[in-house]
């Protein structure tokens, strides 16, 4: 492209966010003169569409909507005129340029932000305004965009100072096939504004700029979305690591995430009040606010546990889902406070917790999302029994429930409300036991029905004594032992012990640490805390190349019933593209005794995850394989093609063989 045309398509921009500006502060003041004119409170609910923007206001927020492609692209508050970044119009239809998007991944690489073609008035009171953006597939689109009917809503009420968001998804039965990959919100604010985030009351710091990423600034790792701040404008910043996997956290702790302006004593918030609306269970692990500054809602995605629980439709499938609603929140400090992020991540807080108390939500006008009054209750108690441990029932306390989850109290009792009308099962696992335990029945749910389920046993997969373990059966390697940093690569906000494991590089301190043989676990000597690494992962030697590993557990055995069966119980807390062959006592077999075969697409190991998918194995071994006194399992990861093809151990048990009356 020649230099003057270079020029022209630069004004060419200029001109269309000069004209978005003017346009939007054109419809701003028009609207301020109507209220005035017709001396309306300003604390009401009030609407103004134009054939380009939409505009919701009360009060607190001013919110501007393009119209009708539904993108969000302006979020007053205070004297902030947009909390969002506006240096990129998304007229240039670049993905980095929205200022706020939704998007699905979709079959492979595919980004679709579903931009729309229509607005509906669905709710305008004094007290709340309710609008649908929408868009219907149409064939004409096959390949272009995913085969959803799309509704984007967007809910301003009076007294709250933010906004609602939810989208419905359709697919009818003709729709073609599709797999969807990701499915989220994601909003980039003013980077010469929000420069601090916080995410829980320990993970909370002032954040590195885009800038301080840009080449000669940063020292490139080993994956493109983790680099060394070498050269940062920011001093304080120079010699950390910046990697988004870092701020992740489990579905179950992503309630709230956000970012603060100092210099104005704003704070920018997502609030998620429910989980019903994602995918994976309490523990599925996504992203949260990064780098940018970008916040972001998740409600599916692939990351730690890969394209096995993704979501996929087939020709002939209908299905609809309703994601949110989420709340979008601003608060603000006085400027005088020194304390002022405490007291904005405090209300912020307090604010969550009213949104908690109020799902599910009154206020919102879809069918689909059903009123308190139009959801059923499933209550229970789940117990164990595991004859090896106690002969007696146990309380399965701290035990999870999903989609719709709860966590049982201290006797095992669980109540699961504000269930969405439908037909479920009832899945559950237990701390300190291996497995899963499910109802054979299937649950369904009417409006406004009870549910009392009898008392329900979980058997956990036992088939004789332990004869020993290795770790804690609770679906994570962080009881296992994890090293120091490289003091290169510290990243500060996660000194804290409880997130020691994402720090970066800790799959390389393996070979440091076992740099000429691999690791020997002694059972009654070692201590699995201080002597079993947290990832089984290949061993570096050199220019890159990376050897399989074989772990040894050695024991002891006082008999041996020759003639009976053995049982070891691995339980697997994450894997990616690993496999892990299993010997007794014979390492030199020309096959192993067990293989799990290639497994695994969680990545959670350079993502810095203490889990993925949860993966148990049962192995059987003839007794005759075993010898009184010194025996020795070998576990070999086989796949070394680069240090992250790796498993993570959750439990390792070894059991005699069935020594009960049935």
């Amino acid at each position: 492209m020649s230099h003057w045309r270079r020029k022209l398509v630069l004004w060419m921009v200029m001109v269309i966010q000069l004209s978005l500006f003017l346009s939007v502060f054109s419809t701003e003041i028009h609207a301020r003169k109507f209220l005035k004119d017709n001396h309306i409170n300003t604390n009401d609910v009030r609407l103004h569409i134009s054939d380009r923007l939409v505009v919701i206001y009360n009060g607190l927020v001013e919110v501007t909507i393009e119209n009708p492609s539904g993108y969000l692209i302006g979020i007053k508050y205070k004297k902030m005129q947009n909390v969002l970044e506006r240096r990129n119009h998304n007229s240039n239809r670049g993905y980095s340029n929205f200022l706020e998007y939704w998007d699905i991944v979709w079959d492979g690489n595919s980004y679709d932000k579903l931009e729309t073609k229509h607005v509906e008035v669905i709710t305008q009171t004094n007290d709340i305004v309710e609008l649908s953006f929408t868009k219907t597939w149409n064939s004409k689109n096959h390949g272009k965009t995913i085969p959803l009917n799309i509704q984007k809503r967007y809910i301003v009420r009076r007294g709250i100072s933010g906004v609602y968001m939810y989208g419905i998804f359709e697919r009818q039965e003709d729709f073609p096939k599709a797999h969807m990959y990701q499915i989220r919100i994601a909003f980039k604010l003013k980077e010469d504004k929000f420069r601090f985030m916080a995410l829980s009351d320990t993970i909370q710091r002032v954040m590195p700029r885009s800038e301080d990423r840009v080449k000669g600034h940063t020292k490139p790792l080993d994956f493109k979305e983790a680099v060394l701040l070498t050269n940062p404008p920011n001093p304080k910043l120079k010699g950390e690591v910046d990697d988004k996997y870092q701020y992740s956290t489990e579905n179950k702790d992503n309630k709230l995430n956000g970012w603060i302006s100092d210099h104005d004593s704003v704070g920018f918030w997502i609030m998620t009040p429910s989980n019903e609306f994602r995918t994976g269970g309490p523990h599925k692990q996504d992203l949260t606010s990064h780098v940018g500054p970008t916040a972001l809602s998740m409600f599916v995605s692939t990351h730690y546990t890969g394209t096995e629980i993704n979501t996929f439709y087939k020709e002939g499938e209908a299905w609809k889902k309703v994601f949110g609603p989420v709340l979008i929140y601003l608060n603000s400090a006085s400027s005088k406070d020194d304390d002022h992020r405490k007291i904005l991540w405090n209300d912020a807080k307090r604010q969550l917790s009213e949104e908690i108390e109020s799902w599910p939500y009154n206020f919102t006008r879809s069918e689909d999302f059903p009123h308190s009054q139009q959801r059923g209750q499933v209550n229970g108690q789940l117990l164990v029994q595991d004859r090896y441990m106690d002969k007696q029932l146990m309380q399965a306390k701290s035990a999870f429930g999903y989609q719709f989850w709860t966590q049982t109290d201290e006797i095992g009792r669980f109540n699961i409300k504000n269930v969405r009308p439908g037909v479920y099962n009832l899945y559950a696992w237990a701390h300190g036991f291996i497995g899963s335990y499910k109802l054979d029945l299937d649950i369904t749910i009417l409006p406004g029905n009870k549910i009392e389920l009898d008392t329900l046993i979980y058997y956990p997969p036992r088939n004789g004594p332990t004869l020993w373990e290795i770790g804690i059966p609770d679906r994570t390697a962080a009881e296992f032992f994890i090293p120091e940093p490289y003091p290169q690569y510290v990243n500060s906000i996660t000194n804290d012990g409880a997130d020691k494991f994402r720090q970066y590089g800790l799959w390389d301190r393996y070979s440091d640490i076992y740099r000429d043989s691999d690791l020997v676990y002694t059972v009654g000597t070692s201590n699995y805390s201080k002597d079993w690494f947290f990832a089984h992962v290949p061993r570096k030697i050199g220019d890159d190349r990376c050897r399989p590993t074989t772990w040894q557990i050695k024991y002891n055995l006082q008999d041996v019933n020759n003639r009976g069966t053995y049982t070891l119980q691995m339980a697997i807390a994450a894997a990616s593209f690993a496999e892990v062959e299993v010997q007794f006592n014979d390492p030199n077999s020309d096959r192993p005794h067990f293989t799990t075969k290639r497994i695994g697409y969680d990545n959670a190991v350079p993502r810095h995850g203490i889990h993925g998918l949860y993966r148990l194995y049962s192995i059987e071994v003839p007794g005759y394989r075993f010898r009184k006194g010194s025996n020795t399992i070998y576990l070999t990861q086989t796949r070394s093609d680069n240090s992250f093809e790796a498993v993570m151990y959750d439990y390792i048990r070894l059991e005699g063989p069935n020594s009960l009356n049935n």
